[in-house]
C-alpha cells in the first residue's frame, strides 16, 4: 500500500513538477522519503528533510492537539526553533554515493536492510543532511544522494520521538535534541549518531527521564540563540522549560504548584545544580510552536488555545499577544529582521502580525483548510528593488492541509485597509506613505495585554502571488533554503522544488549557507521556529567547511 500511494503521489497527473512566480519557474528537483515499512501513525510530527528522490512512507501526522499538523513535520522544527519536522543539514555539499540497496530500516517491526555501518562509517560532518521522524524513528538523510532512503534511522523503543532541534554553535559536540512523546529530552551529537552503526541513541544525555519533571508529551524544541548551551522545552500542558546542557539532567529539581492555570507566571529552581533552571506557565493547553526571533531578544509561542504570545525572553515579561480568528494557532515564524511575525492555524488564515504595532497588520486569505507551516524567505530580493530601504518587500511561504504551498508578497506601504467599517475614533487609512496600514488611532496597546481577535472588516487581506497543489496528503511542514523550497507532508513524502536560476548542477556546491528558515533567518543565523537551520562544524577543526541542518 505505501509504495503504490508513492507512486500515486509522485505520478499524480493532477501534480504538476514546476510552478511559476513572477521571478520565474520553479521545478521539482527530486523527493524523498524514509522505507515504505514504517506504519502510519499519528504522533510523530517532525520532519526534516529527507533525502533521495520520491516515495513516502508513513510519516508523521502532527499533533491532535497542538495544532494538527505542525511545521515541519508537522514544526521541522522546529524546531524551528520549535519542534519543527523539516530539518537540513548541510555542508560542503559533496555527495556520497549511497547504495539504493542500502536500507536503514525502519521502526519496530520493520524490516531493516543491509546495516548503514559502511555508509555512516565515513561520516565527515561536511554533507548536507535531512532529519525527520515517522511513527518510532528518527531519520537521518543525505540531501545529496539521489537514493530515496535515509542513510541513518534511530529506533526509540518506549516512546515516539516528536519533535527535534540543532545547535550550530554547539562546542562541545552535542548538538541534536529530539523530544519525545512521553515528555523525556534527549541530547546527542549528530556526527557520533551517523558514525554508529547501531539503531540506538548512543552517548546521550537524558532531560525530564521518564517525565519526572513533566509527563505531558514534548511538543516543541528551541535552542536559544546566543546564549552557549541553553535550550527551551515546550509541553502540551502549556508548561516551557529552560535547561542548560552543562547541567546534570538527573538532579532533583520541582517547581511550585500553579495557583492560577490562566495566568502567565514564571517559577525558578531553588538550587544551582538544578535542571531545568526554571518553569515558564504560558497557556492552558499545548502550546504548539516556539520560535526566537533572530537574535534570541523575543520568544514567540502560539498554542492550542489560539492566542500568539511574545516575549521578551531575558526580562521573562510578556510584551504582547494576539488570538486568532478562530481556533487554535499550529504554526509561528519570525521575519530576518525581527520586525514581523507570521502565524498559521486552524482559521485557514496566515496572520501577519508587527511588533511595533503589536498587533495583526494583515490577514493572509488562500488556503482552504488549516495552515500547518509557514516561513519567511530570508533568500529572496524583490524584482528591481533600489535597495534604498523605503519600501521593504518580504516574501513568505505556508502550506495547509489543503495540499497546497502558497507563497506571497508583503509591502506594508500598499496594503489598503477596508472601508466598510469606521471604528470608533478612528478613520480608514490607505497608508501610502506610513510603514503600516491599519485604523489610525491613539489607543496604544499597554504591554502585556493579550488582544481579543480583530473583526474581519478591519484587517486588510492579502492574496498570494503562487498558489500550488504540492502534494496529495496534507501537508505538515516547509523548509526555505537559498536554493529550494523544501516541502513535506504527513504521510512524509518530501520534495524539493529548485529556485529559477539554480538546477541539479549547482547542488554539489551547496555549501554551509544552505539554511532552512521557517520562522526566521539572518544572513549570518537561523532562527530556530518552525523551520530553521543550523549548521554542523566540520570533523577536521581546521576545516572550514561544514555542515547545516534545517528544522521546520
Amino acid at each position: 500500500m505505501a509504495a503504490s500511494s508513492s507512486a500515486a503521489n509522485s505520478q499524480s497527473p493532477a501534480l504538476k513538477t514546476y510552478f511559476k512566480t513572477p521571478e520565474g519557474r520553479y521545478k521539482l528537483l527530486y523527493e524523498k522519503s524514509h522505507p515504505a515499512a514504517v506504519p502510519h501513525h499519528s504522533h510523530g510530527r517532525t520532519v526534516s528533510q529527507e533525502k533521495p528522490p520520491n516515495q513516502n512512507s508513513a510519516a508523521p501526522s502532527t499533533s491532535s492537539s497542538s495544532g494538527g499538523v505542525r511545521s515541519a513535520a508537522a514544526r521541522l522544527l522546529g524546531a524551528g526553533n520549535g519542534s519543527r519536522a523539516l530539518s537540513f543539514v548541510g555542508g560542503n555539499g559533496a555527495s556520497r554515493g549511497v547504495s539504493g540497496s542500502s536500507r536503514i530500516g525502519g521502526p519496530a517491526g520493520a524490516s531493516a536492510g543491509s546495516s548503514c555501518s559502511q555508509i555512516t562509517a565515513n561520516y565527515d560532518g561536511k554533507g548536507t543532511y535531512l532529519i525527520f521522524n515517522a511513527a518510532d524513528t528518527l531519520f537521518i538523510s543525505d540531501l545529496n544522494s539521489h537514493d530515496k532512503d535515509p542513510i541513518k534511522s534511530i529506533h526509540f523503543s518506549n516512546s515516539n520521538p516528536v519533535c527535534h532541534a540543532f545547535d550550530p554553535e554547539a562546542k562541545d559536540g552535542h548538538d541534536l535534541l529530539i523530544g519525545l512523546h512521553s515528555g523525556d529530552v534527549y541530547l546527542v551529537s549528530l556526527r557520533q549518531q551517523l558514525q554508529d552503526p547501531g539503531r540506538k541513541l548512543v552517548a546521550s544525555q537524558h532531560f525530564n527521564k521518564e517525565g519526572v519533571i513533566n509527563n505531558s508529551r514534548c511538543t516543541c524544541l528551541a535552542w536559544v540563540p546566543e546564549r552557549d548551551g541553553t535550550f527551551v522545552a515546550g509541553h502540551a500542558d502549556g508548561n516551557l522549560y529552560v535547561y542548560e546542557k552543562s547541567k546534570d539532567g538527573t538532579a532533583d529539581c520541582s517547581f511550585p504548584v500553579i495557583k492560577d492555570p490562566t495566568q502567565f507566571t514564571v517559577a525558578h529552581v531553588k538550587s544551582s545544580k538544578s535542571n531545568p533552571i526554571a518553569r515558564w506557565h504560558i497557556c492552558q493547553g499545548s502550546i504548539n510552536s516556539i520560535s526566537f526571533s533572530t537574535v534570541g531578544t523575543y520568544l514567540a509561542t502560539v498554542g492550542r488555545d489560539g492566542y500568539l504570545r511574545v516575549f521578551d525572553f531575558s526580562k521573562e515579561q510578556l510584551i504582547f499577544g494576539g488570538k486568532s480568528y478562530y481556533g487554535a494557532l499550529l504554526c509561528c515564524a519570525w521575519s530576518p529582521d525581527g520586525k514581523y511575525l507570521l502565524t498559521g492555524g486552524e482559521d485557514d488564515l496566515v496572520q501577519v502580525w508587527s511588533m511595533e504595532e503589536r498587533k495583526t497588520v494583515a490577514w493572509g486569505e488562500g488556503h482552504n483548510s488549516w495552515v500547518s507551516g509557514v516561513a519567511f524567505d530570508s533568500y529572496w530580493s524583490a524584482p528591481n528593488s533600489d535597495e534604498s530601504g523605503e519600501s521593504v518587500m518580504y516574501r513568505f511561504g505556508s502550506v495547509g492541509q489543503d495540499t497546497q504551498l502558497l507563497l506571497w508578497d508583503l509591502v506594508m506601504d500598499e496594503i489598503v485597509v477596508p472601508l466598510r467599517y469606521h471604528p470608533p475614533g478612528g478613520s480608514p487609512t490607505y497608508s501610502s506613505g506610513s510603514h503600516s496600514a491599519h485604523w489610525e488611532n491613539n489607543n496604544i496597546i499597554p504591554a502585556g495585554t493579550l488582544q481579543p481577535s480583530p473583526s474581519m472588516r478591519d484587517v486588510p487581506k492579502l492574496s498570494p502571488v503562487v498558489a500550488h497543489r504540492v502534494h496529495v496528503e496534507p501537508l505538515s511542514g516547509l523548509s526555505i533554503t537559498n536554493e529550494s523550497v523544501v516541502t513535506i507532508c504527513r504521510e512524509g513524502h518530501i520534495k524539493i522544488w529548485v529556485r529559477p536560476g539554480h538546477g541539479e548542477s549547482n547542488r554539489s556546491n551547496s555549501s554551509s549557507d544552505l539554511a532552512v528558515s521557517s520562522s526566521a533567518v539572518s544572513k549570518d543565523r537561523v532562527v530556530t521556529s518552525s523551520l530553521s537551520s543550523s549548521s554542523i562544524k566540520g570533523s577536521s577543526s581546521s576545516s572550514k567547511q561544514h555542515s547545516t541542518v534545517l528544522f521546520s
